[in-house]
């Protein structure tokens, strides 16, 4: 695996004329913000060898180098699913990519369920933890020499950065949550009674993705900010029927308010 990682960094070493420290995830419905990088090359996942393909619709499956805020960033236009069928090494390996690329800080957002009843479609969530529901931890067997055998959680998502967007938030008027998100497998979305469930256990948003990305972040020494947007909810005394399609629409909307924090964050950091 290891070889396969410095392999597949050293061919998009080749290719940048950038020298990013600063990486984006961008997931379902927020490719929007892509459109805001300047001077961009765009890398296809299919043409990056040892790369997983992202299948999902709305991700466009692309690596983008360029400039946000001013400064040299990595951007990926959609991510990899375990639901997908890959494995949890395959998931993550863009995340070891990026270690070898030089990246010290890694943005990360999804759209996500709100089990929290303070919630409603739209709000933006800033992500102070997590928990992992999927049925396997990114960091099984052998340890891959980029970080330590037993990695600190204690502060999985940047405090510092944290407090960054707050202050962003406020110079603009953004209304922002703060809470924990919680990872499933999928591909279904939540049942009400796992809706509640998960809100019983101190989960305030729940998705398919970001968890095993941050894991691996943290186990290469990479700091995290994560940032949810609230796509549908559950658990309540109304069901809502969801669809991939209502969740992009409402990433869409919710995206120009996300996008205005990030952009800001990225430039300061």
């Amino acid at each position: 695996m290891y070889k396969r990682i410095l392999q597949t960094a050293e061919w998009l070493k080749a290719k940048m004329t950038t020298k990013p420290e600063t990486a984006i995830i961008l997931g379902s419905g927020l490719g929007e913000l892509a459109k805001e990088i300047e001077d961009s090359l765009v890398i296809p996942y299919s043409e990056i060898p040892n790369f997983p393909v992202s299948t999902v619709e709305g991700h466009a499956g692309c690596m983008i180098f360029g400039k946000l805020g001013g400064k040299d960033i990595l951007a990926m236009e959609g991510r990899i699913h375990y639901y997908e069928g890959y494995d949890m090494k395959e998931v993550t390996f863009p995340i070891r990519v990026m270690h070898e690329l030089g990246i010290k800080t890694l943005f990360v957002s999804n759209a996500a369920g709100g089990t929290n009843p303070g919630y409603s479609v739209g709000d933006l969530m800033v992500i102070t933890d997590q928990i992992n529901f999927m049925p396997e931890n990114p960091l099984r067997g052998a340890n891959i020499p980029q970080g330590p055998r037993f990695p600190d959680m204690g502060h999985a998502y940047d405090p510092e950065l944290i407090e960054l967007a707050n202050s962003i938030a406020r110079e603009n008027n953004i209304k922002v949550h703060h809470g924990v998100y919680l990872a499933t497998q999928g591909p279904t979305y939540e049942t009400p009674a796992e809706y509640r469930m998960f809100a019983h256990w101190g989960a305030d948003a729940v998705g398919m993705s970001t968890v095993p990305e941050v894991i691996v972040a943290r186990h290469c020494g990479i700091r995290c900010f994560g940032m949810s947007i609230i796509t549908d909810l559950g658990g309540h005394a109304q069901v809502m029927k969801v669809t991939h399609e209502d969740v992009q629409k409402a990433a869409a909307k919710a995206q120009p308010r996300m996008a205005t924090i990030m952009r800001e964050m990225i430039k300061r950091s």
